[in-house]
């Protein structure tokens, strides 16, 4: 699945596995068999069953959990742990509660050493950006679920990474806010070219937004099956882009390798509840 070598690559994973172990259930292995290239500027969807490894991937990926085995690159060089340039947004936002929504985002420019009126005018564009200067003032409590997640977005955004993982972001968020998000992410993500990785278990959010859509067996010991080129015309509008042909088209291809996947994630899931 690799076809460019790792000085070609933004992210290159070669054989990657994750394994755990316990003395109660011995040893677990988790993905297997990941070989992945990922270009500079490109945005790649992980899907797959609940509970395959997509989020232990993209944790790899990011620096916070150490590989079993394997190889895994960015820049040509070793990940050996989390970096300030690959920014990870998780599902429940990770905001800090005490501090404002402009807070949030001078926080990551703050540890980056970057001086005081450099930072507030680099947080205060990109909460315009998103639409959120408005509510700068405002505390986490006082902003609703899409509006943090932005404000999340805004924060990875303002420190200008290189590259962008992200774990079903919307995945808590009501159908019209998640709608509204996808077009919003779209457009940052066209301005700028950042490298994203992206999990989701929304198959049309997957080929919306994506280059490449990359399928994941079902665990333990996922590994990649399938992988898939979305090759629809941008800019995208999510909502219209999936009344193409070409869209049905490439749901239909990319649910017939998923869908035995997914039988087999309720297969598994329903013995250990039985046990």
């Amino acid at each position: 699945m690799i076809a460019a070598t790792t000085a070609e690559l933004k992210i290159r994973c070669v054989g990657l596995e994750k394994r755990y172990g316990s003395v109660r259930s011995g040893e677990q292995v988790a993905v297997t068999g990941v070989d992945l290239g990922i270009h500079a500027g490109e945005f790649v969807c992980l899907v797959g069953p609940s509970g395959c490894g997509k989020t232990t991937l993209l944790q790899m990926m990011a620096g916070f959990e150490p590989p079993s085995a394997g190889t895994l690159f960015i820049d040509g060089r070793t990940v050996q742990g989390p970096d300030p340039d690959h920014i990870l947004i998780f599902q429940d936002y990770g905001l800090f509660p005490w501090r404002t929504v402009l807070g949030n985002v001078l926080f990551g420019l703050e540890a980056r050493g970057v001086p005081a009126d450099e930072a507030r005018a680099r947080a205060q564009e990109t909460l315009q950006l998103v639409g959120l200067t408005a509510a700068a003032h405002k505390h986490p409590h006082e902003i609703s679920g899409g509006m943090k997640q932005r404000v999340a977005i805004a924060r990875a955004l303002a420190v200008e990474p290189s590259v962008l993982f992200m774990d079903e972001p919307f995945a808590a968020l009501d159908a019209f806010t998640r709608l509204r998000l996808q077009d919003e992410l779209l457009d940052l993500w066209q301005a700028r070219r950042t490298t994203v990785v992206f999990i989701t278990h929304d198959l049309d959010e997957a080929i919306a937004m994506s280059d490449r859509v990359v399928v994941l067996s079902a665990g333990p010991a996922s590994h990649p099956i399938g992988e898939f080129t979305v090759d629809l015309a941008r800019p995208r509008d999510v909502s219209e882009i999936k009344t193409t042909p070409r869209f049905v088209e490439l749901h239909r291809a990319i649910w017939a390798v998923l869908r035995e996947e997914v039988l087999k994630g309720y297969a598994q899931q329903l013995q250990v509840k039985a046990a």
